[in-house]
């Protein structure tokens, strides 16, 4: 049980928070059905959140200025990132409850009960302020209840005001379909009220150290929504999603809202005169007026412009690349072929540092296709940032997960959301490695000896075995018996004649339907890598 919520206590908030919305994700998508069908809340949720983690990451070892709390610069460093990051109203919703709550809960020496209860009071009027017109029955009535149980509580017992926040915005969440119809009709409840139930569930672990156990919300069952860039809010009147970033003072940003105001709905504009940046969100027919109003105001930034009839999203030049490591010559020679930068296996933070530098991109993805090397990857991914270079780390653990995920690359999708495809591919990549064992050795599966055959699911011995294609065939066989649709073997530089000539064959026998792809790898140490997809 935690008595404060200290600087350490906010970041495990934000991982696990961020952890929470992933798992969840794809359920918030279904979920969000105001006031027209939509699926994008759970998406728009996590790159929010991912910006917000990303910001403390990269600041794990910078000491709060002045007069700042260690717990208010952890937190302040939270909202910034959420509300650079932020996408959609869901996302600017959140990284305004995010600002609330930093503001109020840093201006504190410690922040026990009642101070929470404080926190999420400021951090509900944050985002009602931050709101245009604002809805019941939205993640807004969420946030407000949840300030509202938090002062019922009545104490400065941290963990009893958390539960009680989180119990009541539990509750509320249930009655949103009350609030509004297009819940009741589509039987559920409100996608962005659901991932912040999802956050207080975290910070009440965080605290207490025990999980609430919380019955899911159920997805909706109707037919998955044509393939068409659609709106979270706001009538239909309005063609267009214009956002941007604009560094400005506070009346200048207000006159700018009358403006924009005017011009059409789903009007949010969040951001504070401390740091002079403020997200601007709104939906017009003229995308002109409404970038002109924030040139007026400022300097505008990061413009973004969606139709919302438009079926996909144009495909455009805009400095992306990807940087794989390859442990042999034929990957190399594979990942080549996809267009990446490859590095040599078990590379240095510098050496990645340079490669991400020699794409000459503006946006990078790294895949690191090792377990240690993902550390590597995300120091040179800190590193680039400080050089103005965007960096994403999908952590992958074997090549043939950094083939899966460079097969779905899309440059045609926005970058955060061409990253969370390729991690997706990339997680739903199982993989194993079969090697010979360099020494006597108790393992998961059983005690080995040095020349045994190995074989790694996951990074875990799976099975033991005196000869290579026998074993190579029955951990094929184990990973196909969980399903699979295609089946990838990477072929090592010691892989003896005919061993994947044997698998494919077994394969074509004993599961007809499956397809398999082989590819001469070059790979040390591992005669045999397999993907299952």
């Amino acid at each position: 049980m935690l008595d404060t919520l200290d600087a350490a206590a906010v970041r495990r908030w934000c991982v696990g928070g961020l952890a929470a919305l992933k798992r969840h994700q794809a359920e918030i998508d279904q979920l969000n059905v105001y006031p027209v069908p939509d699926g994008d809340t759970g998406t728009n949720l996590v790159l929010t959140l991912t910006s917000a983690h990303q910001a403390l990451a990269m600041d794990l070892d910078t000491l709060p200025d002045g007069e700042a709390t260690p717990h208010g610069h952890a937190l302040r460093l939270m909202a910034r990132g959420a509300l650079l990051g932020a996408r959609g109203n869901s996302g600017v919703i959140l990284s305004q409850i995010l600002r609330g709550f930093a503001d109020a809960a840093g201006a504190v020496p410690a922040v026990r009960g009642r101070a929470l209860a404080a926190a999420l009071r400021a951090a509900a009027a944050t985002a009602y302020t931050a709101v245009a017109r604002p809805v019941e029955g939205t993640l807004l009535t969420v946030v407000a209840a949840a300030a509202r149980g938090a002062d019922r509580a009545d104490t400065d017992d941290l963990p009893a005001v958390a539960g009680a926040a989180a119990r009541e915005a539990a509750a509320a969440l249930a009655r949103t379909p009350e609030q509004l119809p297009a819940l009741a009709r589509a039987g559920v409840v409100d996608a962005g009220g659901r991932g912040l139930c999802l956050l207080l569930d975290v910070l009440v672990e965080v605290v207490t150290g025990e999980r609430p156990a919380r019955p899911a919300a159920a997805p909706r069952t109707a037919p998955a929504p044509p393939p068409v860039t659609v709106r979270e809010t706001g009538s239909d009147d309005y063609a267009y999603e214009v956002q941007f970033l604009l560094d400005a003072g506070r009346e200048e940003v207000e006159r700018m809202r009358a403006v924009l105001a005017g011009l059409g709905d789903s009007l949010v504009i969040v951001g504070d005169d401390s740091g002079g940046t403020w997200n601007v969100h709104v939906h017009v027919n003229d995308v002109g007026a409404a970038i002109e109003a924030g040139v007026v105001a400022g300097r505008p930034h990061r413009i973004s412009v969606t139709r919302f009839a438009d079926q996909a999203p144009a495909p455009r030049a805009d400095g992306r690349a990807a940087v794989v490591v390859a442990p042999g010559a034929g990957i190399a020679e594979l990942f080549g072929g996809e267009g990446a930068k490859v590095v040599p296996g078990n590379p240095s933070t510098g050496e990645l540092l340079d490669a991400i530098r020699a794409t000459g991109a503006a946006r990078v993805v790294v895949l690191p296709d090792d377990p240690d090397t993902e550390a590597v990857a995300s120091a040179a991914a800190r590193e680039a940032h400080g050089l103005g270079v965007k960096v994403s780390v999908v952590p992958t653990r074997s090549p043939v997960q950094a083939l899966a995920a460079l097969a779905v690359r899309d440059p045609g999708r926005r970058f955060e959301d061409d990253v969370i495809a390729m991690a997706e591919a990339a997680g739903a990549c199982r993989y194993a490695e079969v090697c010979y064992a360099s020494r006597e050795a108790l393992t998961v599966a059983g005690p080995c000896r040095a020349g045994d055959v190995l074989a790694l699911v996951e990074g875990e011995v799976h099975l033991i075995g005196t000869d290579l294609v026998d074993t190579c065939v029955a951990v094929v066989d184990r990973m196909l018996g969980g399903g699979g649709e295609l089946v990838t073997l990477i072929s090592g530089a010691d892989a003896p004649a005919g061993l994947v000539e044997a698998v494919q064959a077994h394969v074509a026998r004993r599961w007809p339907f499956v397809d398999v792809q082989a590819y001469a790898g070059g790979q040390p140490h591992y005669p045999l890598l397999v993907g299952v997809e």
